[in-house]
């Protein structure tokens, strides 16, 4: 059942996965909000864990950076091991002047200067979008929790040491309320292999101000954002949108 990156069996991840970057962030969101935790990869240290939020058989694992990293993990998800959800959690920076550091940004769109959707799409243009229903249930549960979001476009890009400056601007003129560099891929894939998927992150650096979180502050931020994930999947089921997490 292994695939050349996740040696889980079948029926070892959850329907609906969590995915932040970082493997270690994956840890930890295991570790933390889970019940009955079992580790199901560990291949290329890449972890991957399911459990249990409040009932509901939920898996999380590491992306890695990148569009090309999140793309292989995803598709070996969904065609693999029958994934029919994802969910991107991991920071962000901004541009704009009224999203701020802790701000919390749902990635309704996704733009990117990557080629990979134009090679799906037969070299034209596709909308790389979230699910709407996950979109709105991730919504309403930070509005449940009191925590303001900014929803729009965010931009995927492939290079994290961008030499075009001017992109800058560009991004703010077109309202981009975060700028990381998988969304996009994300939902291609979730397009491609008829999956849903959708990204909640953390503003953690503006790139205009300068200002960025600690270390510790990122550690009480994420929180937030994670346990808006989680809510938006238990939001999602009782919706009828999501399949209920069935082992």
């Amino acid at each position: 059942m292994a695939t050349p990156h996740i040696d889980a069996e079948r029926g070892d991840f959850a329907d609906t996965v969590l995915m932040p970057g970082d493997p270690l962030r994956a840890q930890y969101i295991a570790e933390t909000f889970l019940d009955d935790v079992r580790q199901v990869n560990r291949v290329r240290n890449m972890y991957g864990y399911t459990g249990r939020y409040k009932g509901r058989e939920i898996s999380v694992m590491g992306h890695g950076m990148g569009i090309p990293s999140v793309s292989i993990y995803a598709k070996e998800l969904i065609t693999d091991y029958d994934v029919k959800t994802l969910i991107r959690v991991g920071s962000c920076g901004a541009v704009r002047d009224d999203v701020k550091v802790r701000d919390v940004v749902v990635g309704l769109g996704a733009c990117t200067d990557s080629k990979v959707n134009r090679m799906r799409f037969n070299d034209h243009d596709f909308a790389a979008t979230a699910d709407f229903a996950l979109t709105r249930h991730a919504v309403d549960a930070a509005a449940a929790k009191g925590v303001p979001v900014k929803v729009g476009n965010l931009f995927s890009a492939d290079l994290f040491y961008n030499p075009q400056a001017e992109m800058v601007e560009l991004m703010r003129r077109y309202g981009i309320v975060g700028v990381e560099m998988e969304a996009a891929g994300l939902y291609g894939v979730a397009a491609e292999f008829g999956a849903r998927a959708a990204t909640v992150c953390t503003v953690s650096d503006h790139i205009v101000s300068g200002d960025s979180l600690s270390s510790a502050e990122r550690q009480n931020t994420f929180d937030e954002m994670m346990e808006i994930a989680l809510e938006a999947v238990l939001r999602d089921d009782a919706a009828g949108s999501g399949t209920g997490g069935a082992p």
